[in-house]
């Protein structure tokens, strides 16, 4: 089957499936009410200098103020800073150009930097920069000669900054590329000239929507279809497409089934598995993700598989699948940070060198930048993925109201307990007769039920009479005593 990129329109979200031989890979989901930043080019102004972190907060005009530290910031404004601090290059109330790398995660605000990045189909320019540079995706090493002659050819020419060229450039004429530069050298130009007349704390240049972004970032020369379910998002992708990326424009199609686009390779049921816990494996283990803020924790289990002709044999054909279904459910689940994979402990050394080169394998086609530990002796794998915005459940999810995002509740058993020591302080502390108890529907009936022996020893003790009152929308912790 072919390689696909789905484009399904809304109103108030669009979304972009990335299917490699009929299976999901890759999801991209951005809401009209909340676009993602990363790309987008502010005039900010410096709110806070923090020397002990070498870093600043910088109001872009966002509900939160973003974050740059010393090490964003573009080797030109470094390279003549002999005392090495943030402090001698940033001052409050300086006006800054500032483009977001990384979209509000959580609590935290944007991160920003000053090595500004424009990035077209064949390359990306850097206008503070004197690099030519070329993707380590393209490896033949003829090419990439090629293309860095072309990138130094044009820079001598009209003197302007770095360029590295994408994969995407691959075999592309000269004569294109030269005019893709071009174009990214006047767009640079527009961009200086707006932030002039800009006031502070605003947008000068946002990154293309979505569905354009799709066309320029995704489609690769294994990509044979592009299907938009919206007749307008098509017409304006076509414009789009004939203008920047000829070669585009043969394989986009309108869909326009009855069938909703997304249901053709079940990527809605994709997305709903994406957000579970657990995972389940072909050969009947499964894993289990943990994401919190700190890391995500990725925990391998063998489950009902016991093929293999001994024991280590089972462990190692589980931790094969589960290596290529980790870097599958990365890129889908859109993980980022510090990645902890604890892997079935495995006792043969090749096998544990195996397991670690199909993980790197599989990892090879994420389009974000990875990098991978060795096994430890534990069957540990620690691995980073660059996180530069929101994964799916975050976008998608928000945290529990019952448990507030920690996933388990105190029993109704505990509650009891809790509820009978909160009476005995109040009659302590306030002389009372009777005291009412509010409290969800399985804490009542336990406390009517299962511990009705204790609640009547409890009335004798302390001679008041309690009453209790169900409320529905009371989850299994909250409880109130009142009174009366």
């Amino acid at each position: 089957m072919s390689d696909e990129i789905l484009i399904n329109i809304t109103p108030p979200e669009t979304r972009v499936a990335l299917v490699e031989n009929g299976i999901l890979q890759e999801i991209f989901i951005e809401r009209t009410r909340r676009r993602g930043l990363v790309g987008n080019i502010y005039k900010g102004q410096v709110c806070r200098v923090l020397p002990g972190m070498q870093a600043a907060f910088v109001d872009i005009g966002l509900e939160r103020a973003a974050f740059i530290h010393y090490s964003d910031l573009a080797p030109h404004q470094t390279r003549s800073n002999d005392e090495g601090t943030i402090e001698s290059l940033l001052h409050e109330g300086q006006e800054l150009m500032v483009q977001v790398s990384k979209d509000p995660l959580g609590s935290k605000g944007a991160r920003l930097t000053t090595e500004i990045t424009i990035p077209s189909r064949y390359q990306v320019y850097m206008p503070f920069s004197d690099f030519a540079g070329v993707s380590q995706r393209i490896e033949c090493e003829e090419e990439r000669e090629r293309l860095k002659a072309c990138i130094e050819s044009f820079r001598e020419e009209y003197d302007s900054g770095g360029y590295i060229a994408r994969t995407a450039a691959e075999g592309v004429d000269e004569f294109v590329l030269r005019a893709d530069m071009l174009f990214l050298l006047k767009l640079w130009n527009a961009i200086q000239e707006r932030f002039s007349q800009a006031p502070l704390r605003s947008l000068v240049h946002e990154d293309l929507p979505l569905a354009v972004r799709a066309l320029r970032d995704l489609y690769r020369g294994k990509v044979e279809k592009i299907r938009v379910d919206s007749r307008e998002v098509y017409l304006h992708l076509v414009k789009f497409a004939d203008e920047f990326i000829p070669e585009v424009a043969p394989i986009l199609e309108h869909y326009t089934g009855e069938r909703p686009l997304f249901d053709i390779y079940s990527v809605e049921d994709e997305i709903q598995k994406a957000l579970q816990r657990k995972v389940q494996l072909k050969s009947g283990g499964h894993l289990v993700f943990d994401q919190t803020e700190a890391m995500t924790t990725i925990d391998v289990n063998t489950g009902g598989f016991v093929g293999g002709r001994n024991l280590e044999e089972t462990i190692f054909k589980t931790n094969m699948e589960a290596a290529q279904t980790i870097a599958r459910q990365l890129r889908l689940r859109n993980l980022g940070g510090i990645i902890i994979i604890d892997f079935i402990d495995m006792q043969d050394e090749e096998h544990r060198t195996a397991v670690l080169k199909a993980l790197e394998k599989s990892l090879e086609k994420d389009h974000a930048k990875n990098a991978i530990s060795e096994v430890s002796m534990l069957g540990l794998v620690e691995m980073t993925r660059k996180r530069t915005r929101e994964s799916l459940e975050h976008i998608l999810c928000e945290p529990c109201p019952s448990c507030d995002g920690r996933g388990v509740l105190k029993t109704a058993e505990t509650t009891c307990l809790e509820i009978f020591r909160e009476i005995i302080r109040e009659v302590r502390q306030y002389e009372v007769q009777s005291l009412l108890v509010l409290a969800s529907n399985e804490v009542v009936e336990r406390l009517l039920d299962e511990e009705a022996d204790m609640l009547a020893e409890l009335e004798r003790f302390l001679k008041v009479r309690i009453r209790f009152r169900a409320e529905p929308q009371y989850n299994q912790e909250q409880y109130d005593v009142v009174l009366l």
